[in-house]
């Protein structure tokens, strides 16, 4: 009847509700106690899963455990597993057990992280977290953050707190990256208005890294020429080779000339926990600015990235707009509301499962998983050199090693396809997965191994199989 509200039709009893959870925990432990001896799973034709899945919109209720049955018989194995211990490829993805149930809480409670006038707690729990990264990075006090995304957005926030300290960056702004910054870089200044001429980008020297004299030469003829020059994004572990950048030099560079200093670290900042991290992470602390996803190598679920800035109150001076309906959250009881200090007024409690994983396990567990994974890549770069016609282009840093496959009969060209395929060919066998990119103008390999649970005996049959691949597959290729 009109005006009569209805008799609840989204709840469940409470019996009901702990069913369907417990049905929902049991399938991840299964899937986590199993995951090792799984498949890595497969990229079936899109005409494949849009006959899977493809359906009107239900008109009708399931029973839960049916839908969950569906997911997990026809979704799950439609996917790659980034979260497998053995998914070298790209940057791999390794959550956490705590970190997933603290997931489950902030979703169940439906958190909302905006505003101190509503999210009290939890805001000061990010606040929390946010200041034990800045102290792992030896930041000042005056330095702070938020959580984000991932490391696309982490990037846009930060580098839209400089372009706001810079008034003519927009006009005649330029700014200086290498050829090997993530390409979520050029997307960022592209959304914050930069053109393409504004953007510099200068190749990368023998260790892929930056180059001082050339970039310290640019910026020179740039002011000659009637630029502005208001920031350096620097690397902190390249998705291709997990070089750094000189950061110290450039924090020397960026001081003198009057630049903002940003990088990139979100999948290498974390590295800082480690020794070699500490090593190549070297002036870190001079930052302006920096991104780091907590999603990658502090093995959170995904939708985890920091922005983080020396001075957190550059973040509200780029982001803040109070439009009326947000006066309340003006008067009462003193706090910060993050909705001022980034692009999102709605947010979720992201901050939960690091403060949680940290507090569960502690910082020197999380130490010792990252060294494992620092070790594993050297393990990787060993058995690489020990095969013959294979080349390590880039050694194992930060986790990642490169190489590559050229054996005499092969041309430079047919050696790049045979790379190539050496991909497809991992990821039809299902057991591992490594990824290509392009160094020095040439296609390579790369093992990214950040994965806590993947072991010695994984990486050296994954280099065994690529091998074995390879050696099938270079007479064809040679024809």
């Amino acid at each position: 009847m009109e005006g009569m509200q209805p008799d609840a039709p989204l709840d469940f009893d409470a019996d009901t509700m702990r069913q369907m959870g417990y049905r929902v925990v049991d399938a991840l432990v299964d899937y986590w106690q199993s995951l090792h001896e799984r498949p890595l799973g497969k990229r079936p034709p899109r005409e494949a899963l849009e006959l899977l899945l493809t359906e009107p919109t239900p008109q009708q209720p399931q029973p839960f455990e049916t839908v969950l049955d569906e997911f997990l018989q026809k979704v799950l194995p439609n996917i790659v597993k980034v979260d497998h211990p053995r998914y070298f490829a790209f940057v791999p993805a390794p959550n956490e057990y705590v970190g997933v149930l603290a997931d489950f809480l902030s979703a169940g409670m439906n958190i909302f992280v905006g505003t101190w006038m509503v999210g009290a707690g939890a805001t000061q729990v990010e606040r929390v977290v946010i200041r034990w990264l800045c102290d792992w990075f030896g930041m000042p006090e005056s330095a702070g953050g938020l959580f984000v995304s991932g490391g696309s957005v982490a990037n846009l926030v930060c580098l839209a707190a400089a372009r706001q300290r810079y008034p003519a960056a927009l006009t005649r702004g330029r700014v200086y990256y290498s050829d090997q910054t993530h390409s979520c870089v050029a997307r960022a200044w592209r959304i914050l208005g930069l053109r393409e001429e504004q953007l510099c980008v200068l190749p990368c020297d023998e260790n892929f890294q930056i180059p001082l004299d050339a970039l310290t030469e640019q910026i020179r003829r740039d002011r000659a020429a009637g630029w502005l020059p208001f920031c350096v994004v620097a690397n902190a572990g390249t998705t291709n080779t997990g070089a750094v950048d000189p950061l110290n030099a450039l924090a020397d560079l960026c001081g003198a000339e009057g630049l903002w200093l940003h990088a990139d670290g979100a999948y290498g900042a974390a590295a800082i926990l480690t020794e070699e991290g500490k090593r190549r992470l070297d002036g870190i602390h001079r930052l302006d600015s920096l991104a780091v996803d907590p999603h990658k190598w502090l093995y959170q679920p995904m939708m985890a990235g920091c922005a983080i800035v020396r001075e957190f109150e550059q973040l509200r001076t780029a982001f803040r707009i109070l439009p009326p309906y947000l006066q309340d959250k003006e008067r009462g009881a003193a706090g910060v509301d993050l909705c001022d200090y980034g692009v999102e007024l709605s947010r979720n409690f992201r901050a939960l499962k690091l403060w949680m994983s940290l507090k569960t396990h502690g910082v020197e567990a999380f130490r010792q998983a990252m060294e494992w994974n620092l070790h594993l890549a050297r393990v990787a770069e060993q058995a690489i050199r020990e095969l013959p016609h294979w080349r390590v282009v880039s050694p194992a840093t930060m986790g990642i090693v490169a190489f590559r496959y050229e054996p005499p009969e092969l041309s430079a060209e047919q050696a790049d396809a045979l790379n190539r395929a050496l991909v497809d060919a991992m990821l039809n066998d299902g057991f591992a997965l490594v990824s290509s990119t392009v160094l020095r103008g040439r296609v390579a390999l790369r093992m990214c191994t950040l994965n806590p649970r993947a072991t010695e005996a994984d990486v050296r049959e994954t280099v065994r199989r690529l091998n074995e691949f390879a050696l099938t597959m270079a007479t064809p290729a040679a024809r």
